[in-house]
């Protein structure tokens, strides 16, 4: 089973991650990007914010995406895996950076994951009080640095893309406190894995 918890900087999706692991000790967790030796080196290079070309950058999310899913996900797929972000978030930073549309952008990702999409996905949605709150309190990455408008349209894009593939999904309110969005992803997956 494949699941993918999805959200922007600072949403919570790693820290729920985290608990989960607890209730759930034999899943196995992994991340894009950098969930492979080949994505250590691309998520350096695309939060080092060097690239100049947005469909450079695109490409470079969709190779690790390929490599992440031939040597994570492929040879898991009997067990339950857990991504840290995954596709959704890749499509919804690209419509946020490119003209490229959802159809074109599935494709694309179709493709880097062998047609293959998760089971579920839990989507962490937050608002900007707390978002300026959370990144107030941290070092910025460089796509981090982009701003928090920026941050909250790749979030609206999440949504949109989850609410068009139709595969079951469970959105979060992230501002809720740590024990109680735990309990509802906990009740949410727990009569699924």
């Amino acid at each position: 089973m494949y699941i993918l918890f999805e959200g922007i900087d600072t949403c919570g999706k790693s820290t729920q991650i985290g608990l989960l692991s607890k209730y759930i000790p034999d899943i196995l967790i992994t991340y894009e990007p950098g969930g492979t030796d080949f994505g250590v080196k691309a998520r350096e290079i695309l939060l080092g914010n060097i690239l100049h070309s947005k469909r450079a950058e695109i490409l470079l999310f969709l190779s690790d995406r390929a490599e992440h899913y031939e040597s994570i996900v492929k040879p898991n797929i009997d067990k339950i895996i857990i991504s840290d972000r995954g596709f959704v978030s890749g499509m919804a930073y690209a419509m946020a950076n490119t003209e490229l549309d959802f159809d074109t952008l599935l494709s694309l990702n179709l493709f880097a994951l062998e047609d293959t999409m998760p089971n579920y996905i839990i989507l962490f949605v937050t608002n900007r009080e707390t978002l300026v709150q959370r990144l107030g309190n941290k070092g910025l990455d460089g796509i981090e640095a982009r701003g928090v408008d920026y941050l909250l349209q790749v979030q609206s894009n999440m949504q949109f893309v989850v609410h068009k593939l139709g595969i079951p999904f469970l959105e979060i309110d992230a501002t809720q406190d740590i024990e109680s969005i735990a309990t509802k992803i906990k009740d949410y997956l727990g009569s699924k894995i």
